[in-house]
Parts: C-alpha cells; sequence; structure tokens
C-alpha cells in the first residue's frame, strides 16, 4: 500500500492522511471575480458542503486577504479512479423566499463569473485550456457556470460548448472531470508524491441524481424561471503517473503558463535606460559642474570676491533653515522610513523564496509583522529630525507618528489627535464588506487582535525610538543658519515650486509602471504573482531614480536661491504617488470590468491607501537623497 508525501503549507495541511492512509481531501476557498471585488466564502452560494470536517485555521495574511478555506465533500482515493459520482444535489422552490434568494444568488454568480478555487495537497486545481498562437493557459480558478444574453451572446465560459445556446439562460457547471498527476518516488519508502490536479468543469441535467450517467443535455436556468428545480453535483476523478514533473517544480506549469516574462525584461530594460540617464546627469553635476563651483569658491580670498558669489552658494546661510510645517515632514519621514525597511525586508525574504505563493498569506503576514515591529526606528527618525528642525512639542510629534493621521496637521496641535487616515479608510471598507457578507470582510477577533498589534507593540515601540532620538543631540550642520532669512529672487516658470514637482514624479514612475500592471492584474484580477525577483530589481531601481531627480531638481534649485528644499524634495519624489494613481483609474476604467457601487468605492478606497503608502515611500527616499546631498556640498565649501 502506497503511502502519500504530505507536505505542509504555511498554514494548512492541505492533502490529509486519515485512517485509511490513501485518502486525499480536496479543500475549497473562497470564489472571486474580476467583475466584482466582493469575494464570497464557498458556502455562501450554497454549494455541496461537509459539515462533519473541522475547518482548517489560516493565518493573519490569509484572513485580511479574504482567503476562507474550507473542507469539501470531494473524496478520493489514491489511485482509484471513479466516474461520475455522486455528491449531492440541491433543491429549490422559487416560490419559497430563502430557496429563491439562494437561487438569485446563484445566477447573480454566473453573470458576474465568480470563480471556484479549490485545493489538492497545497496546490490550485487548474483549469487548463487553449488560447491564441496555439497557447495552453492553465487558470488556477474555474467558473459557477455562465450566462446566455437575451440576444444570444455566449459570455464567459459559454463560449466552451455549443450546446450553451438558449437565450437568456444561465447553464451551471454541476459537475467537473479531475485528474490528478503523481510520480512513484523509487528512492524513498513514503511512496509516491501529487505533482498536478486539474479538472474540467462540465454541465449535465441528470434525469436520475442518485445514479448519474454523465451524459445528455447541459444543465440549464432560465433567467425567468419559476417553480421547482433540482442541481445534482458530481464529480469523476483518475490518476496519472508523469515522470517528468518534479516536486519542486510542480508549480511551473502553471506559472509558464503566464506569458510575462519578456515584458518584464523589457520594463527592466525601460527602466535602466531612465537610470543610465538619470546617473549621466547627476555625475556630469557632481563632477564637473560643482567640482568648478567648490574649487572657484574655496579660492576666493577677498572680501570682495566673497561679495561676488551667485548661485547655490549664496545660500548657505539659510540652506539648513527649519522648513514650515516641521512637525508634519517629521512625522511623515518616520513613517516613511518604517514603509521603506519593511518594503526592502519583504521583497528580500520573498526573493529567497519564503514568501511564494505555495505559501499561503505569508507575504502579508510577513509585511503586517515588519510595520508593527518597525516602529522604534519610525520613532527614532521624527524625534530626530523633528528636534533638529528646532521643534520642542515631543509629545505631539511622538503621537502623530504612532498613530500616522495623514490629514493636514499644524503646529498648534496639543494633546489631542485623531486616528490615521489608513485605518479609518481601511475600517469604512470593512463596513461595507460586511454589509455585502463578504469574506474578505475582517472578523471581529482579528480586527481585535490587528489593534493590540497596534496599541500594545507598535505604538510601545514608537515611543522607544523616539525616546532615544530626542535624547541624542541634534543633526549638527556644517553650516551656521543666518538670523535674518535671505530674500528669495524672482523664480522663472521652471524654477518654481508646482512645475518642479510635477516634472519630478515622470521618470520614477517611468521606471514602475508596467510592473505595476502586473501588481495591479494580481490585486484585482486575481492573477497570481510570483516574480520578486524582477520586483526586487525595480524596487531598487525606484530608488536610485528618485534620489537622482530629486538631487537633479534640488540643485537646479539651489542655483536659482531657493533654499525652501526640504518639503519640495519629499514632494518631488512623493509625486509619483499621484501618477501611481491616474494610472490606477485609467486601469479601473481600461482594464477591469467591475460593477456595482460597493465595488466601486471598495477599489478606490483600497487605491486611495495604496497612494498614500506610497507618497510616504518615495516622498522619504527623495528627502534623505536631498539631505545627503546637501549636507555634502556645504560641507566642502569654506564658509567665513
Amino acid at each position: 500500500m502506497l503511502l502519500l508525501i504530505v507536505r505542509y503549507g504555511n498554514a494548512v495541511t492541505l492533502i490529509k492522511i486519515t485512517a485509511k492512509p490513501s485518502t486525499i481531501e480536496l479543500f475549497v476557498n473562497r470564489l472571486d471575480s474580476v467583475e466584482s471585488v466582493l469575494p464570497y466564502e464557498y458556502t455562501a452560494f450554497d454549494f455541496c458542503y461537509d459539515e462533519s470536517e473541522k475547518r482548517p485555521s489560516e493565518n493573519l495574511g490569509q484572513v485580511l486577504f479574504g482567503e476562507r478555506i474550507e473542507p469539501s465533500p470531494y473524496k478520493f482515493s489514491f489511485k482509484k479512479n471513479m466516474e461520475c459520482q455522486s455528491v449531492c444535489p440541491k433543491s429549490y422552490n422559487t416560490e419559497k423566499a430563502e430557496d429563491k434568494a439562494k437561487l438569485e444568488f446563484l445566477k447573480k454568480g454566473m453573470l458576474l463569473n465568480y470563480q471556484h478555487h479549490w485545493i489538492v495537497d497545497n496546490m490550485p486545481v487548474t483549469w487548463c485550456y487553449d488560447v491564441e498562437d496555439n497557447q495552453k493557459f492553465c487558470n488556477p480558478g474555474f467558473p459557477i457556470g455562465c450566462y446566455v444574453t437575451d440576444t444570444g451572446r455566449a459570455k464567459d465560459a459559454c463560449v466552451v460548448n455549443a450546446d450553451f445556446n438558449d437565450k437568456d439562460t444561465f447553464y451551471i457547471f454541476n459537475h467537473v472531470d479531475i485528474t490528478i498527476f503523481y510520480h512513484v518516488v523509487e528512492n524513498e519508502a513514503a511512496g509516491a508524491r501529487l505533482v498536478a490536479a486539474k479538472l474540467e468543469p462540465k454541465s449535465y441535467k441528470h434525469t436520475n441524481w442518485e445514479k448519474p450517467d454523465c451524459t445528455g443535455p447541459p444543465m440549464s436556468l432560465g433567467n425567468k424561471f419559476s417553480g421547482e428545480i433540482k442541481i445534482p453535483y458530481t464529480y469523476s476523478v483518475k490518476f496519472v503517473e508523469d515522470k517528468t514533473i518534479r516536486w519542486a517544480s510542480r508549480w511551473d506549469y502553471i506559472l509558464e503558463s503566464m506569458p510575462h516574462t519578456n515584458i518584464q525584461w523589457f520594463s527592466i530594460m525601460n527602466s535602466l535606460v531612465i537610470v543610465l540617464f538619470l546617473s549621466g546627469m547627476v555625475a556630469m553635476i557632481m563632477l564637473r559642474t560643482l567640482h568648478k563651483d567648490i574649487a572657484r569658491y574655496n579660492q576666493m580670498d577677498s572680501v570682495e570676491d566673497a561679495q561676488e558669489e551667485f548661485g547655490w552658494k549664496l545660500v548657505h546661510g539659510d540652506v539648513f533653515r527649519p522648513p514650515r510645517k516641521g512637525m508634519l515632514l517629521s512625522v511623515f519621514l518616520g513613517s516613511g522610513t518604517q514603509i521603506f525597511i519593511m518594503t526592502f525586508v519583504t521583497l528580500f525574504f520573498a526573493c529567497l523564496g519564503f514568501l511564494s505563493p505555495a505559501n499561503r498569506g505569508a507575504l502579508m503576514t510577513c509585511a503586517v509583522v515588519l510595520w508593527v515591529l518597525l516602529g522604534t526606528p519610525a520613532g527614532y527618525v521624527a524625534a530626530r529630525y523633528y528636534k533638529s528642525f528646532g521643534g520642542e512639542k515631543w509629545k505631539t510629534n511622538v503621537l502623530l507618528t504612532a498613530f500616522l493621521c495623514p490629514g493636514w496637521v499644524n503646529e498648534e496641535i496639543n494633546n489631542s489627535f485623531e486616528f490615521k487616515v489608513v485605518f479609518a479608510d481601511f475600517f469604512v471598507m470593512n463596513l461595507i464588506l460586511w454589509g455585502e457578507g463578504s469574506s474578505a470582510a475582517m472578523p471581529f477577533g482579528t480586527l481585535v487582535a490587528i489593534l493590540a498589534l497596534w496599541f500594545c507593540i507598535s505604538v510601545p515601540l514608537t515611543f522607544i525610538g523616539a525616546y532615544f532620538g530626542f535624547k541624542k543631540s541634534g543633526i549638527e550642520h556644517p553650516v551656521r543658519t543666518n538670523q535674518i532669512p535671505r530674500q528669495i529672487p524672482e523664480q522663472s516658470f521652471y524654477t518654481k515650486p508646482l512645475p518642479g514637482i510635477v516634472m519630478g514624479g515622470i521618470l520614477p514612475f517611468g521606471c514602475i509602471f508596467i510592473q505595476l500592471f502586473f501588481i495591479l492584474n494580481s490585486i484585482w484580477s486575481h492573477q497570481m504573482y510570483y516574480m520578486f525577483g524582477f520586483l526586487f530589481l525595480v524596487f531598487i531601481i525606484l530608488l536610485i531614480t528618485c534620489s537622482e531627480a530629486t538631487i537633479l531638481l534640488c540643485y537646479f534649485h539651489l542655483c536659482a536661491e531657493d533654499y525652501h528644499w526640504q518639503w519640495r524634495s519629499f514632494l518631488t519624489s512623493g509625486f509619483t504617488a499621484v501618477y501611481f494613481l491616474v494610472y490606477a483609474i485609467h486601469y479601473f476604467f481600461s482594464k477591469l470590468q467591475i460593477s456595482g457601487l460597493a465595488s466601486t468605492i471598495l477599489y478606490f478606497g483600497y487605491t486611495m491607501i495604496m497612494a498614500l503608502i506610497f507618497f510616504l515611500f518615495t516622498g522619504t527616499i527623495g528627502f534623505f537623497a536631498c539631505f545627503w546631498f546637501v549636507t555634502k556640498i556645504y560641507s566642502v565649501v569654506k564658509v567665513d
């Protein structure tokens, strides 16, 4: 008797050895759709389910992403082929309000093309079909059913069968042909390993559900149907030995069917060209222009020569003058530092394979845990820079850093603060999901756990970081600041704040927009994202591009004798988030098929959260790059 090797997934064991060691268990996950942001649990659609089995536990990342893994009534015995096995029948009577509501919800799911997601041995059960250019695409989901419009147009999966031709009719995929691939391990005592699981959804109107034969016309349901109807669910399963697929590479056939690699390399080359262009510009400034300027300034010995100063040297007495709204800027820098370190560490672990799609929810769990633990550097950076800006309201600074209210904060706020906009936005989105009965709604227990992580771990860590930041002496600047501010001359159009800020975000966005397309596809079109190596490389390119673009514009503004560089450097690279938001709006109207007010509100609500986080992330990069640049150039100039 063969014993199956069980791989323990990140959250649950998705193939279970019971008293009969050869029993394979299939799990079901939430259902989602590209036409709706609202995912639903498997049981919401009144499918066959197993009440006797205990539901497996989920990690934090799975709960936040709305995954709801449940046991199913589909049971297999290893190497035992079965034909047209009955699972259960579902009966509906439209004269009963409860049955009518269930049937209407099922029809809504088919109309919006909701997809099943089944799991065997922590692998998605895929539906593979031919697409254009003789390519095969393996979808990790399959539809509930499909709809033929009142004009006779077959929507979505209805195009696969010519028998789906009745107008204004739904066709339910109530049968699946499952094929499980395995290979025998000869040099191990374990026996065999599962390496792939595929299925083909079909529709049969079984006349005798107790003894189904899986033949005959499809299972149809008229849109205006009334009366009684019975929907029997069946399945067939067969096992095929495949010696060509290694267990370690069993996900490859899913990933290889997604033809993204060539586009990714094009994205990388496009980004590298931008980086080389900017690097050349910065190198020219640093090695030629700045070198000549510094040499000329240092050779000035007489007062008369000093009076003939021009360009960025003229503002040396004002360049480190504290900015307006220094409290808000320091809080943004602290939160941006927290986001930057979290993103870097998460992507680094993802590149090493620890956060692959096989480890369900691991990516989100890692990001949340890091965010909570990184309160210390956030508090330290905010306190350090707030002190260097001459701030004295350290309690307000710490509280704002811990609770980051990115609403407009002014210096007169004393001991009051608001909850952070991100949490408020998220809470409103969660209320909408609760109201719609979606599986993406965070359970109350999880919400309490998130708040406990925030208040009991993140906030104290922020206070600890702020304590050390305020305790340390302020940042020493290479030049003294004059008591009387220098008057800034009239600026040309190109050196005014707004044009520079708008232009500064273009090049960083140009480096990421192709990668951004795949990320948005992963989030909203439910496509699997696995190219973390590309993403990490784009992350480094974005870091370099934001830094160089900000340094360039900072130099031009200093040469124009405008010394207000702190907020400008933050907003210049932070403006990339505005282009991100515009692209997300374009993506919604041009690429997505989302319908319904709730889904639209959820899309833009979550997009605003992502844009805000991206704004803090890129703005912080720009500020630190410009701060280093300004400190560097003024530290090598002789100032009397």
